[in-house]
This record gives C-alpha cells, sequence and structure tokens, in this order.
C-alpha cells in the first residue's frame, strides 16, 4: 500500500476477528516503530508485542477504555527511557507502527498510556524496568467488519500560510 493511502485509510477499529497475525507482520509493525524519528536521536523505546490470550484479558481489564483488548489478536506495549522527550518519541513510533498495521490491512487502536492509573501496573505485567514509561497499547487484529474511514478536515481548513 502507497503511504499516502495508507494515511488516508488509517482509521480506528475496536472489533476484530479471531484470525491470528502473523510473527513476520508484528516484526514489520514493530520495524516501522523502530524508525520512527527521535529527539537527538536517543531512540528510548522498547516494544513489547503480546499475543497471549490471558495478557491480553488481564490489558483490557485495566481500563475502561481498553476492553477491546480482550478481543484483539495481538498488543503491542510501547515504553520509552524516562528521556526529555520520550513521550514524543513514543508517539511518532506509536504512529509509525498504526500506519504500517494499516498498511498490512491490520487493523489498530491506540489506547492512551502515559499519565494513565495503569501505567505502572503495564510496565510490570510486561516485565519492563521501572525506569520505563508506558506511551502506549496498540491493540491489533484484523477487523470484523468493513471498517469506514471518518470524516476529516480539509486542508484548507487547517493549513496556514506565514501566519495563522
Amino acid at each position: 500500500m502507497e503511504l499516502f493511502e495508507a494515511i488516508r485509510k488509517r482509521t480506528t477499529v475496536r472489533s476484530y476477528s479471531d484470525q491470528p497475525i502473523a510473527k513476520d507482520d508484528l516484526t514489520k509493525i514493530a520495524e516501522a516503530g523502530r524508525l520512527a524519528p527521535s529527539a537527538r536521536g536517543v531512540e528510548p523505546w522498547e516494544f513489547v508485542a503480546i499475543t497471549d490470550k490471558n495478557t491480553l484479558s488481564t490489558l483490557a481489564s485495566l481500563g475502561e477504555n481498553a476492553r477491546f483488548l480482550r478481543d484483539a489478536a495481538a498488543a503491542i506495549v510501547v515504553l520509552c527511557k524516562e528521556t526529555k522527550y520520550y513521550l514524543e518519541d513514543g508517539a511518532a513510533a506509536t504512529q509509525n507502527m498504526l500506519l504500517a498495521a494499516t498498511a498490512l490491512g491490520i487493523g489498530s487502536c491506540w489506547v492512551a498510556g502515559d499519565k494513565k492509573p495503569y501505567a505502572e501496573e503495564v510496565v510490570s505485567l510486561v516485565g519492563a524496568p521501572e525506569e520505563y514509561k508506558l506511551v502506549s497499547i496498540i491493540a491489533l487484529g484484523y477487523p470484523q467488519d468493513e471498517v469506514a474511514s471518518h470524516s476529516k478536515r480539509g486542508v484548507d481548513e487547517v493549513l496556514h500560510f506565514e501566519k495563522f
């Protein structure tokens, strides 16, 4: 899939079929995250791919807005060392992974992590050192139903030249 097509097609998916995701595709998605820009070239991220249904259920139980993780085929937990720009770096990696999933025909949903009450519990659940911060959890799975893109404001409504 061409880049701009993936950007246009990317949408939040919270309802998944029971089709598993190949390890090779999870690796490709993580590779896209690894290639994200990083302030000062620090690359503070680590990714934990989860396919175990019990662990996905545990993640789903941690937050009201994460219940659909129970039905996901996989999740990628995005963690970063606490550096000056860890949140920006981790968000860039997350976005790259969302686009890679779309390009592979895999649905995804960005679940918030940083500053959430469950953040420390997720860090512990995946066995990461305490100095890592949870940036996001990416739910992954093949869409259960046809997914329609949401309308977005046009570029002429958001782009300003020289001044607002």
